[in-house]
């Protein structure tokens, strides 16, 4: 299936909100008049298939997304699901949160049941349809609350939208071109996603590899007596972390004595914080994340910032190459050594004491160097596959709008 180039025949105009004109052979009728609102109840000590509905990914059975949330304990008083209705989140509805699903089951009643009042209504149109930028914002507005955390479409307000109904050829046209489209760039997303993956993934095994064997594979090897890798080239020394540099978490102090002191970027353990800091000197320094979700995660910093408590800094006691000393770190994993796997925090004085694989500071400057151009090499490589990712999604997004709103006609 090909797609014209070329708009509908003809066009009338609209007086609905989704857009100015409309193909002449378009209809509009108001939601209530295409869906009914389903409120079966699940008999009790039933064994139906638990429905949940994710926005990025559409319905899909609990069992296959447990380690996404929690299992319900019973499934009585749930609404009856059947394959083809469309399940609407009303909390999240202007975010996308509806979907069709292809199963029979039951979902929670915090979801509205959609299903089409007759056979000339195609669901997959209306999927599409509901899940649109333009759709989101009129969801939006007649949804109720009093912010957007609340926000709630309720069937009254939903019901009551008025939306294009295409001949049920068309709908059923667009429905198949758009299923058969949004796989193959699907596909394509997901290859360019795995290519990714894979230089990723190269990038770490070249730094995992350079930094603990060297650039010189012939070199003789030695035990390193180091309990996260096993030989090290002969010539190279084992040195503890505190033996190289001091590692000082940032202090407390109030956003007034910030303002006072200077405007500077703010680090901590998740990035960019705010208000807790310590004033540090300028020049190069290491900052490790010292608690929550980026725990042992490693960022080089250049002029002056401030460090808040979840962030440890690293001033270096010897002559040690900054970028090759920061990149053993990260190769030790140290969001191991964190105290508590329900928020992690890094244990600072333990990981003082372990021992490091120090080569000669020249052959660390040589590793830093050749490390800095393959790394970008590579960097390049992933920024261009993510950009054609991107593009991919904008495609398939835009796609969708122009056909479902009869901008463009599938032929």
């Amino acid at each position: 299936m090909k797609l014209s180039s070329s708009p509908y025949d003809k066009y009338k105009v609209s007086d609905n909100e989704w857009y100015e004109y409309l193909p002449s052979e378009w209809h509009e009728k108001r939601v209530k008049d295409i869906f009914n609102l389903i409120t079966d109840l699940a008999p009790k000590d039933n064994d139906f298939e638990l429905l949940s509905l994710y926005t990025s990914i559409g319905v899909k059975p609990r069992k296959e997304m447990e380690q996404r949330g929690n299992k319900s304990v019973t499934t009585d008083g749930y609404w009856i699901v059947k394959k083809g209705d469309i399940i609407v989140n009303k909390l999240l509805a202007w975010m996308g949160a509806i979907g069709l699903s292809e199963y029979d089951g039951v979902t929670s009643p915090a979801y509205d049941i959609l299903r089409k009042s007759n056979n000339e209504v195609d669901e997959r149109f209306y999927t599409y349809l509901f899940r649109i930028e333009k759709s989101q914002a009129i969801f939006k507005k007649y949804s109720r609350g009093i912010m957007d955390v609340r926000l709630r479409l309720y069937f009254d307000k939903f019901g009551a939208i008025t939306v294009p109904f295409p001949p049920p050829s068309e709908q059923k046209k667009i429905a198949n071109y758009l299923d058969t489209k949004t796989a193959q760039i699907d596909q394509k997303i997901d290859l360019l996603t795995q290519k990714a993956k894979l230089y990723s993934n190269l990038k770490q095994s070249l730094i995992n590899e350079t930094v603990t064997r060297g650039l010189d594979k012939t070199v003789p090897m030695k035990d390193s007596g180091i309990e996260w890798i096993d030989k090290i080239p002969e010539h190279w020394e084992v040195h503890r972390i505190k033996d190289l540099s001091f590692l000082q978490s940032g202090n407390n102090i109030v956003s007034e004595q910030i303002e006072e002191m200077g405007q500077y970027p703010v680090y901590g353990g998740n990035g960019l914080r705010g208000y807790f800091s310590k004033y540090t000197n300028e020049g190069e320094h290491i900052l490790i994340g010292r608690q929550g979700a980026l725990c042992g995660n490693i960022n080089y910093v250049s002029n002056k910032f401030w460090a808040t408590e979840h962030a440890v800094v690293v001033y270096l006691k010897r002559s040690v190459n900054m970028k090759w000393y920061g990149e053993i770190l990260r190769v030790m994993n140290l969001n191991q050594y964190s105290l508590s796997a329900a928020q992690p925090g890094l244990a600072v004085d333990r990981i003082k004491r372990l021992f490091l694989p120090v080569p000669p500071l020249p052959e660390q400057k040589k590793i830093a160097d050749y490390l800095n151009i393959k790394t970008s090499q590579i960097d390049k490589i992933i920024a261009t596959i993510n950009t054609q990712i991107e593009k991919l999604k904008e495609l398939r997004k835009t796609l969708i709008n122009d056909v479902v709103t009869g901008k463009i006609k599938v032929v």
